[in-house]
């Protein structure tokens, strides 16, 4: 049997195992997928080692970045947004990275070209929203806690700068389950039906995020999209020769 995963700290959230054992039993597979919620990923190299039938697996927060000194070898486009969620085992024991958010998220939403964004953080999943944005030459800011890495941090975000900016990306972990009752501390109040709030969360199916922009006349979208889209290229990668 064929074995896949997801590795990450904490998993709870996580809707992919369910999505691909879904899709194993529907097509008659002999594959598995498992959660391997790791706490240090300094040990993925004896994960893979302890499971020799292990053919490639996704990787989720905190280790988009983090795994990329443990690889061998990266694809080009995950080397240039310096993040991969997706890594296939090769036949020789090998590692090679890819990231399938960058699809995923073209997937989920129009880009318009007329329009500036916020990328609220500046982690691997704000890194790949940066990549699709630069390809749809779509100018944006970065929104963080830390002035050193972004733009705008959120106390000087102000209504001006909302409303100057109709896409805002919640490429951060606020939101979602188990602590749905958080959101990202941007002033919502600013948000108009002109804009539109894309949420990389697709647990809860609608964050407190996008209930914002909802109630504001925003247009909105989560992340499930994205994440079909992802694990589907996942796939393709997975089982190329």
């Amino acid at each position: 049997m064929k074995l896949f995963g997801l590795i990450g700290h904490p998993l709870g959230h996580s809707f992919s195992k369910a999505y691909f054992t879904e899709k194993f039993e529907s097509k008659g597979l002999d594959c598995e997928y498992q959660n391997f919620d790791i706490k240090e990923i300094n040990t993925i190299r004896k994960l893979v080692s302890d499971h020799p039938n292990l053919k490639g697996f996704n990787v989720t927060i905190p280790y988009k970045e983090a795994i990329i000194p443990y690889l061998d070898e990266l694809d080009p486009v995950a080397n240039k947004i310096g993040a991969a969620n997706t890594v296939k085992v090769l036949s020789n024991g090998r590692l090679k990275g890819f990231n399938t958010d960058v699809t995923g998220m073209k997937a989920s939403i129009t880009m318009d070209k007329s329009k500036k964004a916020l990328i609220l953080g500046t982690g691997g999943a704000s890194k790949a929203a940066q990549y699709v944005l630069r390809s749809e030459s779509i100018p944006f800011h970065l929104v963080s806690r830390d002035p050193k890495k972004s733009d705008f941090t959120y106390q000087n975000l102000t209504p001006e700068i909302i409303q100057s900016h109709l896409i805002i990306v919640n490429a951060t972990p606020v939101g979602m389950a188990p602590h749905a009752n958080e959101a990202p501390d941007i002033p919502y109040e600013a948000i108009t039906p002109q804009h539109m709030l894309f949420d990389l969360i697709y647990n809860p199916e609608e964050t407190l995020f996008l209930q914002h922009g909802r109630k504001h006349g925003a247009t909105t979208v989560n992340g499930l999209t994205m994440l079909h889209a992802q694990a589907e290229a996942s796939w393709m990668i997975w089982n190329q020769p």
